[in-house]
């Protein structure tokens, strides 16, 4: 929470944290009033119109419905914090510790979904192109995958849980007395949602490209991936790191280190703060940005969102294009 009264109103320090706040407001109100409703809307239509043509979905659909979902997740997060007094001066609403703590379990469980979604994702399209036909990486493989995702996102989140509980609850507690320790938490966060996944992302474009470098027979079945594919994966990749690296840059920091520049009533110096916030709206931001992508990337989600809406329109009546199909099927 911005306190910007613990400094003198004539210091340096306290015309910065006004001048950081207002900055900060300013940014928070153009998410809300444009990457909000984007993000909503766009990460909605991406998962009804891939369920709605489930039989046309290939593996990479399903990890981005899965991160389409998590996004969901994200965008209501932000909405409860940027309203808040921690993210703008024209805040509508403070929350008690329960409520911070939810929101952070639900932050960390969509950070870690979309982490993962991205990370297997590319171990995935590496199986697709090396070994085509072994259907490891099928649509059936990876719905089930996703279900593992979310619920190591929860087991995991649960862990630094017990840590941020029992540092927000009366120190009367003995078992919490020894926990109370938010760098642990930040630790796990930190290890398993950034330093793994980066690992693995890694490991699979050296895969990738060595594949890319070295034609084998059975890269010629590869086709069955549209080309764009790659195209899309290698961007979201990069922008998910992009967005997530200076969240976890600052979790790294609480981990190595005591949080630099607090002042003498706990609160943090207006510059460190502020870069705190910046970072978590950039990690909010992925929540519009992926689906943006995958609606500009990829050549058949237009397809499937005409025939959704043709569907639509025609309601209860059998449409006159699905009447022909079915005739000519037949004949």
């Amino acid at each position: 929470m911005w306190i910007c009264a613990a400094y003198n109103d004539t210091s340096v320090d306290f015309q910065l944290c006004q001048d950081y706040r207002l900055i900060l407001s300013i940014f928070s109100l153009v998410y809300l009033l444009v990457c909000f409703p984007l993000g909503l809307c766009y990460n909605a239509l991406l998962v009804v119109v891939n369920l709605s043509n489930k039989v046309s979905m290939t593996m990479p659909d399903v990890y981005f419905v899965n991160m389409a979902i998590a996004g969901l997740v994200l965008n209501l997060v932000a909405l409860a914090q940027l309203l808040s007094s921690t993210f703008t001066r024209w805040h509508v609403w403070d929350y008690n510790n329960e409520v911070h703590i939810t929101l952070l379990i639900l932050f960390n469980i969509s950070s870690l979904v979309i982490m993962y979604s991205t990370t297997l994702l590319s171990l995935d399209y590496y199986i697709e192109r090396a070994l085509p036909r072994t259907y490891m990486s099928s649509v059936y493989n990876t719905k089930h995958v996703c279900g593992f995702i979310w619920g190591g996102a929860v087991l995991t989140s649960f862990s630094s849980l017990l840590f941020y509980v029992c540092n927000h609850i009366s120190t009367k507690m003995v078992e919490c007395s020894k926990m109370q320790n938010k760098e642990a938490a930040d630790a796990i966060m930190m290890f398993i949602g950034y330093v793994v996944p980066a690992v693995a992302v890694l490991y699979a474009f050296v895969l990738i490209l060595r594949i890319r470098k070295e034609s084998t027979p059975l890269d010629q079945d590869s086709a069955r991936l549209d080309p764009s594919i790659h195209r899309l994966l290698l961007a979201s990749v990069c922008v998910q790191f992009v967005l997530w690296t200076p969240y976890y840059m600052i979790l790294l920091v609480h981990t190595v280190a005591r949080p630099p520049g607090y002042v003498s009533n706990g609160q943090h110096v207006p510059t460190y703060y502020f870069v705190c916030c910046v970072s978590k709206l950039l990690a909010f931001s992925s929540s519009f940005v992926t689906p943006l992508m995958y609606r500009q990337m990829n050549k058949n989600f237009s397809g499937r969102l005409q025939r959704l809406l043709r569907r639509l329109h025609c309601g209860e009546r059998s449409c006159p294009h699905e009447h022909s199909t079915v005739q000519q099927i037949v004949t």
